[in-house]
């Protein structure tokens, strides 16, 4: 087949493309799915993070763990999903050597969330509405390192919590795509149920692509999956690559077959892995070990109580409230870190009459290190003058104390293996003080005391 040209796929107005996204996330839970292993393996020596369970050996029973079902539930609501009556794992029987049970405990036929969707600005800056189609829970599968002609094995993800979002193929162009994964990853951070780290490996794309004539409304009788994406820049170069070769062959009079192609970076193009498996394939059946998951609804009312004001709110709050510009909103909402800092020196600026804009115009354009810089510091700095911070550790250990006490719920969580919610306490603190404090200090401090 002759090379591909290197112009833009959209100059052919013939065809329209179709794409379909899955998302996997992993959740950064104390413990693995279904052991007491620790989840937390990144970077430590193979296969030491393993047991009979997350092993597979024979005799070894699972169970469930009820803080990833919470964390699937508050990614499923953040969605607009509705949460499943009745839910139920299935095991999805397929070898290869990562997996070591020879089966991957999942959910087909029984989701936990179904029926979402989510707004997200396509290429013109236009709302598109993503249908979800479900978000479920499952286990993440052993990582393989192919080197010097063999292949080793590392089971120490093997059994990681792993929510699987999957949508509807309502994507037509390679910008909404961006959008929407850039959104989620967004989403998982503010929810504080993964790092959402692409090169680690917390988050990992698959992409379903096909195309059809402009004006046609049925779907494509194939799909191209494109699996395991690990950066925003690797997906659109290979959705595109995958648009331009399909409609090149359907140029050439070819017939289009359902397949599974991975994503050559050097080569810049895809390639061909296996023929696309249908569910039959797998021969799904419930997990015998396992019991069915029914949600109460005051359960699924408090997980819904506990979600934070979303980046996407937050970021619509910031420009009606504080009047700033959109662009600047989507920099200052992009982490719960820096979207807490810009709210912090607002008020404090409001004592010294320095304007909400000021400070968003010096955070966007200056680019402080906020685990460095004091919002006080900020102020000052607009009002041309400098301030003291509060040094003194007893009056730090004091600020720590009244904040634990004030929040049991939240101390609660963290000692439950939930770190990020330390963040909380330490947005507390810096109210308190006017933001006289460094976060990073306060941060030890508050750690010390919570062991």
């Amino acid at each position: 087949m002759t090379s591909l040209s290197l112009g833009g796929y959209m100059s052919n107005q013939k065809y329209e493309p179709v794409i379909g996204l899955e998302m996997h996330v992993e959740l950064n839970t104390k413990s693995k799915m279904f052991c007491r292993c620790s989840a937390d393996y990144f970077g430590r020596e193979p296969n030491t993070h393993t047991c009979p369970i997350c092993l597979g050996l024979p005799g070894a029973l699972p169970y469930i763990n009820k803080v990833a079902i919470e964390d699937c539930i508050k990614i499923g609501l953040a969605l607009n999903c509705t949460v499943s009556e009745k839910s139920l794992f299935e095991r999805k029987n397929y070898f290869y050597p990562d997996l070591p049970k020879g089966y991957q405990i999942s959910q087909y036929r029984w989701p936990l969330c179904v029926n979402g969707w989510i707004e997200v600005d396509d290429g013109d800056g236009n709302k598109r509405k993503i249908r979800i189609n479900r978000v479920h829970q499952e286990e993440d599968t052993g990582k393989l390192t192919h080197s010097g002609g063999v292949t080793l094995i590392d089971f120490n993800r093997s059994g990681v919590p792993l929510v699987e979002i999957v949508t509807e193929p309502d994507f037509h162009d390679v910008d909404t795509v961006r959008n929407y994964a850039k959104k989620l990853q967004r989403l998982f951070r503010y929810l504080g149920v993964s790092n959402a780290d692409m090169e680690r490996g917390d988050m990992r794309l698959e992409a379903n692509v096909s195309v059809r004539p402009v004006g046609q409304k049925e779907l494509p009788g194939y799909r191209v999956e494109l699996k395991n994406i690990n950066s925003f820049r690797f997906m659109v170069a290979a959705i595109e690559y995958e648009i331009k070769r399909q409609i090149k062959e359907l140029e050439e009079g070819w017939t289009l077959k359902q397949e599974t192609r991975g994503w050559d970076e050097d080569k810049k193009s895809t390639y061909l892995q296996r023929s696309k498996e249908e569910a039959h394939d797998y021969r799904y059946f419930p997990e015998p070990d396992l019991p069915e998951i029914r949600m109460k609804s005051d359960e699924i009312g408090k997980i819904r109580k506990s979600l934070p004001e979303l980046s996407w709110d937050k970021q619509n709050r910031f420009i009606e409230e504080y009047g700033v510009k959109k662009s600047d909103a989507e920099i200052l909402t992009e982490l719960t870190e820096l979207a807490e800092f810009f709210e912090v020196t607002v008020e404090h600026g409001k004592k010294h009459g320095v304007d909400a804009k000021a400070v968003a115009n010096y955070i966007v354009n200056k680019k402080p290190n906020i685990s460095v810089v004091l919002p006080t510091q900020i102020i000052e700095e607009l009002k041309g003058k400098k301030v003291g911070v509060i040094e003194n550790m007893g009056e730090l250990g004091e600020l720590a104390d009244e904040v634990i006490s004030e929040n049991p719920a939240m101390v609660g969580v963290y000692k439950k293996g939930k770190v990020t919610v330390i963040q909380v306490l330490i947005g507390a603190i810096m109210r308190k003080t006017g933001g006289k404090v460094n976060p990073n200090k306060i941060r030890e401090i508050l750690k010390e005391k919570l062991r």
